[in-house]
């Protein structure tokens, strides 16, 4: 780190939250009564001749106002106990990752609620289905991906209720796209064995080609290696071919109905992954690539998907970054003995550590290894850092220099790190969360896929059997095609206002560096201030305590390693730290007010980091390596790992320039005394 810390970065727009002292209350009231009144107004005016259902009489009724007495109850109740919630919006608050929320957004969500769309499908939210395509396009935007409409390669995002239902339908929609030419070569093969369609489907399938080669000469293997660019190629051919096949006259309809009846049949959403797999024996279930460091959701999606947990193959890391070589060899590894790959998953943005991947590896990875027969898709979860991605967009939608990004910071971005971002617009699909670092309410989690056409590959029905428009002339409009925006995601009924809040927030804010992004850019820089101010901290400690950043942040969280003077033992500084840690935890059974500041806590885990990484951590906090334990009864008090304090630089208030209040610096104070009153209690036997 430099020697002098840079400055505090200049606050948001002032009217962009409410404000840790609710400071914008009288801007909030004003915009939400205008607008209550105003949805008030449409509905007395949508049909003014029906007269009022409920009769003005009604508030006078002794039931009535029983009702409304229960009511006032329940929510003074409610408002109360509210009082005990985490106070995400305070500068004191530095724990997960929470901050307060975007006016615009929350404001948004608001006005819409009492509408009550239902985003599953046009008929039920004319409104709110067109804004989430357009949210869903501005992410993309952001990430680089094409968006414009009328391409046929446009991207497509959506909105879900976090990151965890990201994941599962990335790796869902992966699925069905990488295993889709395998059911059209069995189905292709069943045709051709003495049906009505046999020699339309033998023409049909030497006329399909893969790699510059006839579809039948290529085996399972082969098949199932394929990339989604390869496989949505493939299935615009057929399309292609089926409906000239249709338009010949009414048997041409019929077998061009047959063969599509024949593929839905043998694609393994129909057969499930069991039958899939008895059908086509020489092809080994998936496996899926993941770092050590992967949220959790992805064991739940390979056991939701019915792959299991021996199929997520853990790729070593380095750093708390997936380790390139480890990677590769992992992929040797399947290729050797033919397991088809179905993604490899990169982080940008551990929810733990918040590092980012070398993503741009990954990308080179799937080219070297397809010219080799292995092929995989690339997801990105992105749920914590998908939206750092707006720090280096300009506002006409290209990079900026890696040059011209540095000139904000100290030291970020690191050079992996730009190129990382840079390789985004070059995956197949990135989960992002708004209601994370975009600050929105909660529920506003993100899917975006860069190729538009991933969604022809589940749903039900044929496009080139049902649709008015040749497959073959101009594709539907985009809004045409996800009118229906249920018939290809894994939710059904969700929630418009949602979308309304993700989509008025992007447009006051747009998603590039000179707006939105001047907001993440500031907690970047804070974190580079808070690092410093960790690092004075230790030298004002030394001797009471040890305190190490255990590795370089790539963004905005910064984990931190404690250890009382002298102490040899990782089971002593663990409990150590958890002693700082209840005093700076939310405890339900405390009034709020008697803690000071809120930081959040993890473990370096040894599987995760790895035995060299650990030991170089631990002997850099004077600690044994040989007092490292892999069993523990309780990962925060035991030595299965290092228990270190994990902060959010997220708050866009930590330095209150008005008032000269350094809220980083009350916190190192609070941090201090909490380390002088730990060792005090640890001298002897640490307990």
């Amino acid at each position: 780190m430099p020697d002098h810390p840079a400055p505090p970065p200049p606050p948001p727009p002032s009217a962009a939250f409410l404000g840790p002292y609710g400071e914008n209350d009288e801007l909030l009231e004003k915009l939400v009564v205008e607008f209550l009144r105003d949805h008030v107004f449409w509905r007395r005016n949508f049909h003014p001749e029906d007269p009022p259902a409920i009769p003005t009489r009604a508030r006078f009724s002794a039931e009535h106002q029983e009702f409304e007495a229960r009511m006032r109850r329940e929510l003074h109740a409610l408002s109360a106990a509210l009082k005990r919630s985490v106070p995400f919006h305070s500068p004191r608050y530095i724990g997960h990752m929470a901050s307060d929320t975007l006016l615009p957004g929350l404001i948004a969500q608001i006005v819409t609620l009492p509408y009550n769309p239902n985003n599953v499908v046009e008929d039920a939210a004319p409104v709110t289905v067109e804004l989430e395509l357009a949210a869903g396009l501005m992410l993309a935007r952001m990430l680089g991906f094409p968006t414009e409409v009328a391409r046929a390669d446009c991207a497509f995002g959506h909105l879900c209720s976090g990151g965890s239902v990201a994941n599962y339908e990335a790796l869902a929609m992966l699925r069905a796209v990488r295993s889709w030419p395998v059911a059209l070569g069995a189905a292709l093969r069943s045709l051709g064995a003495g049906s009505r369609q046999a020699t339309v489907a033998a023409a049909l399938a030497a006329r399909l080609s893969v790699a510059g080669r006839p579809l039948v000469d290529h085996d399972d293997w082969a098949l199932a290696n394929l990339m989604v660019a390869e496989c949505i190629a493939l299935r615009g051919a057929l399309d292609r071919a089926l409906f000239e096949l249709a338009a010949d006259g009414a048997a041409g309809r019929d077998a061009a109905a047959a063969i599509a009846a024949a593929i839905d049949a043998e694609r393994i959403g129909a057969l499930g992954t069991v039958e899939f797999h008895l059908r086509h024996p020489t092809l080994r279930p998936h496996v899926v690539l993941a770092p050590a460091t992967a949220h959790y959701s992805w064991q739940k999606a390979m056991r939701l998907l019915g792959l299991g947990d021996d199929r997520l193959w853990q790729v070593g890391e380095r750093g708390m970054r997936m380790d390139a070589d480890a990677l590769d060899a992992a992929l040797a590894q399947a290729h050797e003995q033919r397991v088809p790959v179905l993604a490899v998953v990169a982080v940008l943005g551990t929810t733990e550590f918040g590092t980012l991947d070398p993503l741009h590896r990954v990308v080179a990875a799937r080219t070297h290894w397809r010219e080799r027969g292995l092929g995989f898709g690339v997801h990105v979860d992105g749920a914590w850092g998908g939206y750092l991605a707006s720090v280096f967009r300009r506002p006409d939608g290209g990079l900026v220099p890696h040059a011209e990004v540095r000139a904000g910071f100290q030291h970020f971005p690191s050079r992996e790190v730009y190129d990382a971002i840079a390789a985004l617009a070059e995956v197949d699909s990135v989960t992002i969360d708004p209601h994370k670092l975009g600050y929105l309410p909660f529920g506003t989690g993100a899917i975006v896929y860069r190729d538009q056409r991933v969604t022809e590959f589940v749903t039900q029905d044929a496009d080139y059997v049902f649709n008015a428009e040749p497959a073959a002339g101009p594709a539907p409009a985009y809004r045409d095609r996800f009118r229906g925006l249920g018939r290809y995601i894994l939710e059904g009924s969700k929630p418009g206002a949602n979308a309304a809040a993700v989509h008025v927030a992007h447009k006051v804010l747009p998603l590039d560096a000179e707006n939105f992004g001047r907001i993440v850019a500031g907690t970047v820089r804070n974190a580079e201030r808070f690092q410093h101010k960790l690092e004075a901290l230790a030298a004002r400690l030394r001797g009471q305590a040890t305190l190490s950043i255990p590795f370089e942040p790539d963004s905005n969280l910064v984990c931190l390693a404690l250890n009382p003077a002298g102490n040899r033992d990782l089971a002593v500084a663990n409990r150590f730290t958890a002693r700082i840690y209840d005093a700076l935890r939310v405890d339900a059974s405390q009034p709020l007010q008697v803690k000071q500041h809120f930081a959040s806590a993890t473990t370096l885990a040894l599987h995760s980091l790895g035995h060299a990484p650990m030991v170089a951590v631990l002997e850099r906090l004077g600690l044994d390596p040989r007092t490292l334990r892999e069993q523990p009864t309780d990962p925060r008090r035991e030595a299965a790992g290092l228990f270190v304090l994990r902060h959010t630089l997220m708050n866009p208030w930590l330095y209150d320039a008005e008032n000269g209040v350094d809220y980083l610096d009350l916190y190192c104070d609070c941090l201090a005394e909490l380390v002088k009153v730990g060792t005090g209690l640890s001298t002897g036997s640490g307990g």
